[in-house]
């Protein structure tokens, strides 16, 4: 499959300029962890996925705002979303509830965002089709999806001539927790050559740069034709552009989902957009005058730490912002949020409390960003709180963990309708399923029977088994796991409608 024709050393980069513009082709980068928004995002379900600022999930706000988007969108314009293997379930089924259909790219391992795009510029170049590929990543709110759009359409002149495009949102205030860009040369319409990058300053770095007026916010949104994202890769990174290309070559479609050939990716080196590519242009002899900057001023926030979120919100009087069951008494710019419990703040200033069904955080605003470092600690102590929410969601539905002693698990499983467990056994337990509400269709061994409302079963260890949901309404059931281990590695998979098997 030749795909990389023009990926060669180009002498004359208007070659690669199509007469009539490219269209324009979104990447959703997916593959964050999010790390400083715990215990709400979590490795295994990630801020992208979940509704913190509003009912649907990050991932979802940032499909619709590239919807109508150009004007003349057709189905060739379906995003290209990057993902993990172990996202990609959820992020289809989100999609798929906005009548979208994404192209996955499903990553054989974390190698950062340069790896992750020059998988999906190799994706877009194979049609033969020279798009201009607009960057998003998934984790950002943005309130004014007019005047984001208006900066695209900038941006994608630009790169319609050979510049990679950075959106730069004007500071409103210091912020160590962002990128900066240096603003150089004007070229018309706000846009701006790029004359270099800081990467989160410190505190009296970052006012200098606000006050001078010369550094923007670097917003993580970038716009470069697919082919002169190869061609810079190439140039700066050959060791990336060679395992991602190779791993290209090699990959398989799988439905929807295209997966690169693991061993090559995994050789790739690990790096950012940023530190691979763009804060390098100016040092490079052939890219000294590919980087433009368009300005970005579209209520844009990243939403990296709890006061971002804070920020981002409606306040009451006081300055408060409350999700799920809140109260505030004499409380002052705080923001609570509940996933169950009712969670009151007596008289608190600048703190922010988060619960969750298996940990609460409580932290000055001030120190948010210090939640990463928190993680890491809780990581080192091998605790499943760094990493996992007591639910934990799967392509049939989902289970939540209500008890756990040293030989026993006790869990609520709800099987969506018409899904199905795959076929599997365990080495080291038993389980006894309570059938609490809807149907059940149980494989255990040559048995294949019903179960019905306050029906149950066992299933007794090393025998073959599988659960089914055959009615229109979701399956719930509660499993108690015995054993002398209870992880969920010790599943051995014979059939899954999944592709786990």
């Amino acid at each position: 499959m030749k795909v990389f024709e023009a990926l060669g050393t180009i002498d004359d980069r208007s070659d690669h300029i199509p007469a009539a513009c490219a269209h324009i082709l979104p990447v959703i980068l997916a593959g964050g962890l999010g790390t400083r928004l715990w215990p709400i995002s979590r490795e295994t379900f990630p801020k992208q996925l979940i509704g913190v600022v509003g009912s649907e999930s990050l991932l979802q706000d940032t499909v619709h705002r590239m919807e109508g988007f150009p004007a003349d969108w057709d189905v060739s314009n379906a995003p290209i979303v990057v993902c993990s293997e172990e996202h990609r379930f959820v992020i289809t089924e989100q999609l798929t509830r906005n009548t979208c259909t994404p192209r996955l790219v499903i990553e054989p391992a974390r190698r950062d965002t340069a790896p992750a795009l020059t998988l999906a510029a190799a994706l877009a170049c194979a049609s033969g089709d020279d798009a201009i590929l607009v960057v998003l990543p998934s984790d950002h709110s943005i309130t004014n999806v007019p005047a984001l759009q208006s900066a695209l359409v900038d941006a994608a002149r630009h790169a319609q001539r050979g510049a990679i495009v950075a959106l730069g949102v004007p500071p409103r205030a210091p912020d160590t927790g962002f990128g900066y860009i240096r603003v150089g040369r004007p070229l018309g319409n706000g846009a701006c050559k790029i004359d270099g990058f800081v990467e989160k300053p410190a505190a009296e770095f970052a006012a200098q740069y606000v006050a001078a007026g010369n550094h923007w916010w670097n917003s993580g949104i970038f716009v470069v034709l697919a082919s002169m994202w190869l061609e810079m890769v190439q140039s700066l990174e050959p060791a990336m552009h060679g395992a991602c290309v190779e791993s290209f070559v090699q990959g398989q479609y799988d439905g929807t989902s295209f997966r690169p050939e693991a061993g090559a990716f995994k050789r790739s080196p690990t790096d950012s957009i940023d530190y691979a590519v763009m804060e390098r242009l100016n040092a490079s002899t052939n890219w000294r005058d590919a980087g433009v900057v368009v300005p970005l001023d579209a209520g844009w926030s990243d939403l990296g730490s709890w006061d971002a979120v804070w920020a981002a919100q409606p306040k009451d009087e006081s300055g408060n912002v409350g999700r799920g069951r809140v109260m505030f008494e004499g409380a002052v710019s705080s923001y609570a949020h509940s996933e169950g419990r009712l969670v009151a703040c007596v008289g608190t200033a600048n703190v922010v409390v988060v619960e969750t069904a298996d940990a609460v955080l409580v932290a000055d605003r001030s120190r948010v960003q210090d939640v990463k470092g928190l993680v890491s600690r809780i990581k080192a102590q091998n605790a499943r709180e760094a990493d996992c929410h007591r639910k934990v969601r799967r392509p049939w539905g989902f289970y939540d963990s209500i008890d756990h002693g040293e030989r026993f698990h006790v869990k609520r499983i709800v099987v969506s309708p018409g899904a199905k467990l795959s076929l599997q056994l365990h080495h080291h337990r038993a389980e006894h399923w309570v059938v609490v509400a809807g149907t059940a269709l149980v494989t255990r061994g040559d048995d294949t029977f019903m179960l019905g409302e306050n029906q149950s079963t066992y299933i007794p260890v090393g025998v073959m088994h599988r659960l089914e949901n055959p009615g229109k309404l979701p399956l719930e059931l509660i499993e108690v796991q015995s054993g002398t281990y209870l992880g969920e590695d010790d599943i051995v998979r014979f059939d899954d409608r999944y592709g786990r098997a």
